[in-house]
C-alpha cells in the first residue's frame, strides 16, 4: 500500500523523533529560542562531526529543522510551523 504524502512526511516525521539524540537536538533549539550553530550543538552532545552532521540531515529531511550558512558556520533552527501542522503542543511538552 502506497502512503500519500502527507503520511510518508508523518512516518519520517516520527522516526526523526525516535532516536534520543535527535530529541534532545530539538529540546536544546526550542530551549534556546533562537538558532544554533552546528559547532555549539555537536558540543553539547558530544559526538564526531559526522554522526552530528547525519542527526542534522535527518531533522532537516523530515522538515523539522532549517539549515543556513554564513561562511564557514551551519546554523539549524527549527520550523515550527512543521510542529504545529503535525505535532501541535509536542514542543510545549518538552
Amino acid at each position: 500500500m502506497k502512503l500519500k504524502n502527507e503520511d510518508e512526511l508523518r512516518v519520517q516525521i516520527f522516526k526523526a523523533l525516535a532516536d534520543e539524540t535527535r530529541l534532545e537536538i530539538v529540546r536544546m533549539l526550542k530551549d534556546s529560542k533562537k538558532e544554533l550553530s552546528c559547532g555549539e550543538i555537536g558540543d553539547r552532545v558530544d559526538m564526531s562531526k559526522s554522526t552530528v552532521s547525519y542527526h542534522f540531515k535527518t531533522l532537516r529531511e523530515a522538515g523539522l529543522t532549517t539549515t543556513r550558512k554564513d561562511a564557514r558556520t551551519k546554523y539549524v533552527q527549527l520550523r515550527k510551523e512543521t510542529f504545529d501542522h503535525y505535532l501541535p503542543g509536542f514542543l510545549d511538552s518538552l
